[in-house]
């Protein structure tokens, strides 16, 4: 019995010590943490230094532009996934039209997803 009792006294006194050294960490960061080695934010693409309104309005237009690029990935990736699948099929089952048509709409389908994109990041612009 004594000896579990010594050892939550180790313990408690190994607990006061880490948040002693944690107290003493936490209050040296603000000393060591300075301006002077951050990077510079950068400034959108589309109307940047012209007010806040503006700046972030080219903001949100870089943000959507991401946006655009992330669903044409996403529309590629699935045509892909879509291809192989189709490819697997017509190697077990010897229907080789199918997936013809699978990668000739699935390039369609990506085309038309790029081109609306580009339309899209030109109505954004104006």
């Amino acid at each position: 019995m004594m000896q579990l009792k010594d050892l939550f006294v180790k313990a408690g006194e190994r607990l006061k010590e880490s948040r002693t050294r944690l107290l003493a960490m936490a209050l040296s960061v603000p000393a060591v943490a300075s301006a002077q080695g951050l990077p510079e934010v950068d400034a959108p693409s589309q109307g940047g230094g012209q007010g806040l309104i503006q700046q972030m309005q080219g903001y949100l237009y870089d943000f959507g532009i991401v946006i655009g690029l992330v669903l044409c990935t996403v529309a590629f990736l699935m045509v892909g996934a879509s291809a192989l699948a189709s490819f697997k099929e017509a190697r077990e089952r010897e229907t080789w039209g199918k997936f013809a048509v699978t990668v000739i709409i699935g390039v369609v389908l990506i085309v038309a997803v790029v081109w609306l994109a580009t339309e899209a990041a030109s109505i954004l612009q104006q």
